[in-house]
This record gives structure tokens, sequence and C-alpha cells, in this order.
């Protein structure tokens, strides 16, 4: 079908196919660029909305607890608690309760005897006369709160209780009354449930989720009530209506316990973290309130609230349509008016002269690239007839000559190929893998990548009485003479291990030294080749629970089995600071580790710490491959392989692999 079409008629599309793929890339950077803004704008709002959310709360919260620590603190109070059958005793406590009452914001009080049991209750309703309005009991399950509130060294908690005797529920505010170190009972009030999550959770914002926890997780506010721990303010078990019981994911809840511990540290300022809630994916953000013992949350569905303007998007999209098409119709008409008509003409005149008629009619001359390419044209024309034959000739001698030279190549190339490819398998068969997998299975296992089909990396595992060494080698140079160095290496390491054994990697190296400079008789001098190696050498004494480790300019890493535990690395600053066979030849040094079950164990070459990547081409760093042991050294070590090389290759991206790479991990359960 686009054969059919003219020059006109393909230009148009071309140009057509390209504005689409601009639209297109345009189109996706744009999003891109939307959901980034709108994930910054999303942890702002998040942040804005639990501060102040916060502010709505504290203030008047910490009003209704300081007012009922003042009554607590009430002389008359303790003294009719000490003697509650005194009757001016008694009128004296609750005319000064009462005029507290007219204070509380919900106009009610409480007090509780812990001599008697008596709870009296008054409320703008039905103030009290002097009578309680029931007698707690220590085997109602109603009445737990009280006791658990005496048993508490706290001054005082915040509880959502229903009480079913009052028929009510409400945030209570139990303060203890205390007479030096005696308990006389508690005292307080409480804010009407309803009209709290009212004034202070519910929101009309869509896709937010305000709430309210404790320092233990438990949910004291939540615009749903059925998942409400109520009475775990007073120390009742709540692990079922917890934050934590509402996310998904156990790392959701281990983000979410660092977060309130963090929030908690640094009191007035928010914690953002994402978590998996209610099927979807949020932004929850966690501010502490000291002087509540509380956590005020709040949950955004970024798909779902309003962090930008919907409209405004569809009226950038418009305009960028607008603004496509008219730069497509005046591209379009300058196309056709200054390149296509005169290349038509060429079009035909080029014709004639496919049909043997010499005797143009060429466009007029201009002063441009097009008049240019007419008078070329014309000269051409001029000179095809008188070339025609010698030029017919000599391509096919060219052509001849071709033909055999790309022959001759192909040949070449496919010995070289094979030669390669053979040398490879060569390589591998020196690998320990099958050794490795028989005696670590499951508890190992190897990144090796060579930059081109051969390299000049490898790694070494042997097993002897009592344990085994293992070994990453990082031979100078890649390629061809990466592989060859690979072998002498691979030699020299066999000679230097029969020699020294196997329980002394120090010795290895200082062996495997002496051997590689004898062998490539470079003692001191001057070099013109590079036939320096990096190694790291351990020596597993699984009898006595301890790894031995030598490093020549290579370090042992190993890190604790969980999520964000500590990575520590020996070696590389404690000696080994020299090449096996560099010009001065270097001193290495046995350091030993415990050998732990939950201990994970990393020897890696240069290679993968140097891969150019991110933004600016900068290498891996030892920083960011801390961080990624840190990371992912909880996981299975199959899970950690992927891990570990998903990582680099997001790193990398588009940049070209610097060096070989090898990456070996072990640990004896």
């Amino acid at each position: 079908m686009t054969g059919a079409l003219g020059l006109r008629g393909k230009s148009v599309l071309a140009l057509f196919g390209t504005c689409m793929l601009v639209l297109l890339l345009a189109g996706v950077a744009g999003w891109q660029a939307v959901e980034s803004i709108r994930s910054h704008l999303g942890v702002a709002f998040t942040r804005n909305f639990t501060l102040l959310n916060r502010e709505r709360i504290l203030a008047p919260v910490a009003r209704e607890l300081a007012l009922s620590l003042r009554l607590a603190r009430s002389q008359s109070i303790q003294q009719w608690l000490k003697d509650e059958n005194n009757p001016e005793k008694k009128a004296l406590a609750l005319q000064e309760a009462e005029s507290f009452r007219n204070d509380f914001d919900d106009k009610s009080f409480f007090l509780a005897s812990a001599l008697s049991y008596h709870y009296y209750f008054s409320d703008a309703e039905k103030p009290t006369n002097g009578e309680p309005r029931y007698t707690i009991k220590p085997d109602d399950p109603h009445d737990i709160w009280f006791f658990n509130s005496l048993k508490s060294t706290e001054a005082f908690n915040i509880n959502v209780d229903p009480d079913p005797k009052l028929g009510l529920t409400k945030v209570w505010f139990n303060v203890l009354v205390r007479d030096g170190e005696r308990k006389l009972g508690l005292c307080g009030t409480g804010l009407d449930l309803s009209k709290f999550l009212s004034d202070f959770i519910s929101t009309s914002e869509r896709g937010v989720t305000p709430m309210i926890v404790d320092v233990n997780g438990a949910i004291q506010a939540h615009p749903d009530n059925r998942h409400i721990a109520f009475n775990s303010g007073a120390g009742v078990d709540a692990s079922g209506k917890s934050l934590f019981g509402l996310l998904e994911h156990k790392g959701d809840a281990d983000r979410a316990r660092t977060a309130l511990v963090n929030a908690a540290r640094h009191p007035g300022s928010t914690e953002p973290f994402f978590a998996t809630l209610h099927g979807k994916k949020q932004l929850l953000a966690a501010s502490y309130i000291p002087e509540l013992k509380w956590h005020v949350l709040t949950a955004v569905d970024l798909e779902a609230a309003e962090v930008i303007d919907s409209s405004l998007l569809r009226w950038i999209a418009l305009a960028v349509f607008l603004l496509l098409g008219m730069v497509m119709g005046g591209f379009v008409y300058a196309m056709n008016r200054l390149v296509l008509a005169p290349l038509l003409k060429l079009k035909q005149s080029a014709r004639e002269l496919a049909a043997g008629n010499y005797a143009l009619a060429l466009p007029p001359a201009r002063n441009d690239e097009i008049g240019e390419l007419t008078a070329a044209f014309a000269a051409m024309a001029s000179k095809v007839r008188r070339h025609t034959e010698e030029l017919e000739e000599t391509v096919r001698e060219r052509t001849r000559e071709l033909v055999l030279a790309n022959r001759d190549m192909s040949v070449a190339h496919k010995k070289i190929s094979d030669s390669i490819s053979y040398a490879s398998l060569i390589q591998r068969a020196i690998l320990p893998d099958r050794e490795l997998a028989a005696a670590l299975g499951s508890d190992h296992f190897v990144l090796w990548r060579p930059r081109d089909v051969v390299g000049g990396d490898f790694y070494v595992y042997r097993e002897v009485e009592g344990g085994c060494l293992i070994g990453v080698v990082d031979c100078a140079g890649h390629g061809v003479p990466g592989a060859f160095m690979t072998m002498l290496a691979r030699a020299a390491i066999d000679k230097a291990i029969d020699e020294a054994g196997a329980q002394d990697p120090a010795a290895i190296l200082a062996r495997t030294d002496q051997v590689v400079r004898s062998m490539l008789k470079a003692q001191g001098g001057e070099r013109d080749i590079a036939t320096i190696m990096d190694a790291g050498l351990v020596h597993v004494d699984v009898a006595n629970r301890r790894a031995t480790f030598a490093g020549a300019k290579i370090s042992l890493y190993w890190s604790e089995c969980g999520e964000g535990g500590e990575v520590e690395d020996i070696g590389s600053a404690k000696g080994g600071r020299r090449s096996l066979g560099d010009r001065h030849q270097g001193e290495y040094a046995n350091q030993s580790v415990d050998l732990l079950p939950a201990r994970t164990f990393y020897l890696a070459t240069d290679g993968f710490l140097d891969q150019a990547g991110g933004d600016k081409g900068y290498g891996f760093g030892n920083a960011r491959f801390i961080d990624m042991l840190r990371r992912y050294a909880g996981r299975p070590l199959a899970e950690q392989s992927e891990a570990f090389a998903a990582t680099l290759a997001e790193y990398q991206g588009g940049h070209a692999q610097r060096d070989d790479i090898t990456l070996v991990c072990f640990r004896f359960i």
C-alpha cells in the first residue's frame, strides 16, 4: 500500500509518523513527569494534612486532659475519696467537680473510687445527685478498664470504650487520683465518639483516610467504627484491631512500626511510608503527640486523591495537539512548495534519462541546493553515455573482487568465533560450579558475567578436611588476554594451595604472588603488559565455626539475616592493599570471623563496584553495594541473586559493561 504512494504522500506519511512518535514519546515523558509531580505533591499533601489534623486534635484533647489532671489533683476530691461516707466532704468534692463539668467540652465528669468501687457520673442531661450510678465489679468484663488503669504506672490513659451501663460510647480521659503513693481512684471526662470522629477524623477529601493509633499501633479513632480497638487505651489486648492488622503485607507492617518509632523520636514532624491498605497502595504519614501518647496518621490513595487538577491536564493536552497540528500543516505546505515540486520535475527528467533520452528538458536554474542538484544532474547526464560501458565493466570486476574478499573474511571470522567459543568452554571448565552445587546447594549463588565471551575473572572452590576454601580472582585484562591470565592464575593458585595448605589464605596469596612472578619472569623492573591480579580467599572451618579471610584488594562482606541488618566488610582497610604480581610485593594477613548460622558472606570483584550507571555515569560504588546487601540480606539466596542482578541492571541502564563481574555468596547453616 505504501509503495503506491507518491513522494508527496510518503513525505506526509513520514511526517505524520514522526509527529505521532514524538507525541507518543512526549506523552510517555509527560505522564512520567505528571506521576513524579503527583508523587511529590502527594507526599507534601499527606504531610500537611497530617500536621493540620494533629494540631486540630492536640488543642481540644490536650485541654480536656489538662482539666482532668487538675480535677485529679483537687484536695477536696482526694479527701472525699479517702472518706467517702462523710457528707460534708462529699458535698464539697461534688461541688468542685460540678464546676469542672461546666468547663469540660462534653459537660460531663466521672469519679470512680478504688476503695468502694462506686462509679459517679454527671452530665448536662442528668447531673449527679450524690448517689453512684453503679458499682464496679472485678468480674465484669465491661469494668476491666478500671482495674487495668489502677494497675498501670502511668498517670493517665485515653481510652475509647462503650459503657453499656451508661449507654454511652466516648473517648474517656482516665486520670489516676493519688494520695502520695496510695491510689484512691480515677476521675476525668469523656468526648462523645461520634462527635469526636465527625470533628477530627471525618473528611470530605476523596481518597484520604485519617486515623489515630496509640504507641502500640492500636486504632483509637477511624472513620469506620469497626476498626476501633475499644478499651485498648486501658491495657486490653487489641492486636486484632491495630494499624498492622489493616496492612496486607509483612513488609508494610515493618515499615509502619519503623515510622511510628521515628515519629515518636521526633514529635511534631511527620514520617511518610508506602503500604497496601484496603487492597490499594497508599501513602501514609505519621505524626506523634507526646502529650496524648497518640499517633495521628493519614492514608492517601494518590490515584483517587485530587492532588493535581485533572482539568488543567486536559487543557494542556488540547493545546499540545493544536500546536502539533499547526506545525504539521506549516511543514507540509513549505515542503511541497520548496522541495517536492522541483523534485517532481527532476523525477520526470530522470525517467527520460533512464529511457535513453540524454537531451533533457531540466527545471529552471535556482540559486539554492535544488538548483545545484539540477546542474549536477545535467552534468551527470552528459557523462553517463560516455562512461556507461567503462563503468559497467569496472563494477563487474570490483564485484568479483568483493565477493572473493567477503568469502575469505567470512571463513576467517568463523575460525576466530569458533576459537573464542571453544576458549569460553575451556574457561568455564575450570570454574567449580558442580563442586559448589554439590557442597552448598541452595546455600550459595554465583554471579559471573565476563565483559566479552571470555574474561579475566574466575572463582575457586576446594573441599578440604573439616571445611573448604572459597575465593574469587580478578586478573588484569579482558577478553582473550584476560582468559589466558585466568589459566595461568588458576595453575598458580592450585600450586600455592598444595604447598601452603588451604587453612592459611594469606600464605596462599603470598605463594601465588611468588609463583606468578616466577612464571612471568617479571621480578622487579618495568613491564609492558599488565599481569597483576586481585584475589580474595576464605577458608571455612565448619567444625570450629570460623571463617578465615585474606584479600589482595578484594574484601569479604558479611551480614546478619534480616532486612535492614548491619553489613560488615574485612580486607579492604586492614592490609592486602596491593595486587598479586604488583610492581612492589604486598603483605597479606589472615582475619577471622565467626561462622554463625544467620550470617551470609559475599566476595565480589571490582567489576561490580566500578560498573558505570546512573544519571552521571558514576561507578556503582561500595556504599551502594553495602546498601544493596543490607536491603536483601534476609531473603533466600536464590532471590538475592535475582535482586542483585536486577539492581545492577537498573543502575547500569544504557551504559556498557565496563569490566568482568564476579560475585560469590555463601552461608553455612
